[in-house]
């Protein structure tokens, strides 16, 4: 049976069924096929198809055919399966990006916890310290005065402040031992 365009489009305009089914019947594995041919999925292919013509039955009373109803078929496929590809790569690359973002900030929040351990630990340590020696150690590391500096303010000798300064940088190493290489990751991803 030879197709006719025009018989068909008047039939479809008119809401044939009949004429659409012919119409699906005539066309579906050639356009399954074609579809095939950019989405390498038969399943997905048919569903572009199925897309298309479900589109066309809503669509038919205003749709303009200046080809031929193939014509507008293929061309149709031909679009919903770039758009189709498109839309898979916006995926792909929002899921890629997504994946970077949560990995960056799980990393970040994991170091931030470190930080926030090492710093409680390292408070700890200096509360434990005996008193004078944890003045000196905070009047040298925290408000970066001198030696000099701490013995005239407490009253000391600067031999007192260096031993006591020693004693303290020895017993924070000690307590502190196992956070050294994570504060040497920080301090060298730092500067």
């Amino acid at each position: 049976m030879e197709w006719d365009d025009i018989h068909h489009l008047r039939l479809l305009k008119d809401r044939d069924e009949t004429a659409f089914e012919a119409l699906f019947k005539h066309y579906f594995k050639r356009l399954r096929q074609y579809a095939y041919t950019f989405v390498q999925d038969q399943e997905l292919a048919e569903d572009i198809v199925q897309n298309v013509f479900f589109r066309l039955w809503e669509k038919i009373e205003v749709l303009n055919f200046s080809d031929s109803i193939a014509a507008y078929l293929y061309r149709a496929i031909y679009n919903e399966s770039l758009n189709h590809l498109k839309h898979i790569k916006v995926k792909r690359n929002y899921q890629s990006y997504l994946h970077r973002r949560l990995k960056n900030e799980s990393d970040n929040a994991q170091k931030k916890l470190h930080l926030d351990q090492l710093e409680q630990r390292l408070r700890e340590a200096i509360n434990d310290l005996p008193e004078q020696c944890r003045t000196i150690f905070q009047l040298s590391r925290f408000e970066e005065l001198r030696y000099r500096e701490i013995g005239l303010r407490l009253g000391i000798s600067v031999k007192t402040v260096e031993n006591q300064m020693g004693k303290a940088l020895k017993v924070l190493r000690a307590r502190l031992v196992d956070f050294l290489p994570l504060l040497l990751l920080y301090i060298t991803n730092n500067f």
